[in-house]
């Protein structure tokens, strides 16, 4: 069925239907307005109609991994036992494909519930190399994205925020052993890896707040097709209107050639 291994077992993460609805809320606002930390979020929520706690808010949105412009929004705190490695791509020049991939989480929004949705980019084709949902925010799913990524060769250096997921030891030791220089964001600096942040607005906006999922296989069924669709279809306007895959394979051709 196309299925990703262990999504017939996952139940969406849960919360009180009053939580998942302001959760849903500050999700969408907060990619209008990224510079909206609690209060401001809060106070927005209140205009809505909710009678939205400061401290409620707070705590759904570090549930959520987000925090204001001007702190790197992250699903995780950073474990200080793992190593961090320096940005190494400030003004960096983007001229090919395996050059650079980046890694990043977000939230996915259910009808009942939400999932965590892993996602690994390569920078110059904007191609999404592999995806994997989760319930919970260990690292085994994003093991699980890296390896299926790895799969289509190594990039000279990959990139991700400094959340433990990323900085920990079984997912550096994977990289460090194909041969990739491990970039990571700095602190405080949202747009450091900023393909993925927009890949994040395109998906929600086009593929995931239009559905509305109730089951983990449905979500799952629907970011395969969305990303399919991105991948092959969606005309990229910073790409001169050609799709993803076009440019990724055209590049490897004549990289290879």
């Amino acid at each position: 069925m196309g299925l990703n291994r262990g999504t017939y077992y996952y139940q969406p993460a849960k919360d009180a239907p009053l939580n998942l609805t302001l959760m849903r809320l500050i999700d969408e606002q907060y990619l209008k307005t990224p510079f909206y930390g609690y209060p401001k979020m809060t106070e927005y929520l209140r205009k809505q109609g909710y009678g939205a706690n400061p401290k409620r808010i707070n705590r759904l949105m570090n549930l959520m991994g987000l925090q204001a412009l001007g702190h790197k929004r992250r699903m995780t705190r950073n474990d200080p036992y793992h190593k961090v490695y320096p940005y190494l791509l400030r003004n960096v020049p983007i001229t090919r494909t395996k050059q650079v991939w980046s890694a990043d989480i977000t939230y996915m929004p259910m009808s009942h519930g939400f999932m965590y949705l892993v996602a690994i980019l390569d920078w110059f084709s904007r191609y999404v190399l592999s995806w994997q949902l989760s319930n919970t925010l260990d690292n085994i799913f994003c093991l699980i994205a890296l390896e299926r990524a790895l799969k289509y060769g190594q990039p000279d250096i990959f990139n991700t925020d400094q959340g433990v997921q990323f900085t920990s030891h079984s997912f550096t030791e994977h990289l460090e052993s194909a041969g990739v220089k491990i970039s990571m964001d700095g602190r405080g600096r949202v747009f450091d890896n900023i393909f993925i942040e927009r890949l994040w607005r395109t998906v929600k906006y086009e593929g995931i707040y239009l559905k509305n999922y109730d089951t983990v296989m449905e979500l799952d069924q629907g970011l395969e097709r969305y990303f399919c669709f991105y991948n092959n279809e969606r005309f990229h306007q910073s790409l001169d209107y050609v799709t993803p895959v076009q440019v990724y394979y055209d590049c490897q051709r004549a990289t290879d050639g």
